[in-house]
């Protein structure tokens, strides 16, 4: 057992994303990603269930932590892997392809034991579904 306090840290409980259009986030995950909404604490913070974990979505005005600058349009915040069966990484792109959502990288067979798929959500950033192999 690690002797320091953040050595002893054993989870992820949950990841915020602060987000630039909250409406157009929302309904990409819950409408394109069909993530069960787990509660809303008003309009500028919303809560997916993902598996044992929570994604939530926050408008950047009620962020505590920082007052940073918004990042630029276009440019990418965070990169999140969601894990599925090896099948479901095609069938997955197949959805993603019926709703609209462009795919940056097809399904592909890695060396390192991984099949992923590469796509962004409205505000750019980088979503991965991949499948050990």
């Amino acid at each position: 057992m690690p002797s320091t306090a953040l050595g002893r840290i054993r989870g992820l409980d949950y990841t915020v994303i602060i987000v630039r259009d909250m409406a157009a986030m929302r309904a990409f995950y819950e409408n394109v990603m069909r993530f069960p909404l787990e509660r809303t604490l008003g309009e500028d913070w919303i809560e997916y269930r993902v598996g044992s974990n929570i994604l939530a979505l926050s408008h950047p005005r009620i962020t505590r932590a920082a007052k940073d600058a918004p990042v630029p349009a276009g440019a990418a915040s965070l990169q999140l892997a969601f894990r599925v069966t090896p099948a479901d990484v095609h069938a997955c792109a197949a959805e993603l392809e019926r709703a609209g959502v462009a795919i940056i990288d097809p399904p592909t067979d890695h060396s390192w034991g991984h099949r992923t798929l590469f796509f962004r959500d409205p505000d750019g950033n980088i979503l991965e579904i991949y499948a050990d192999i």
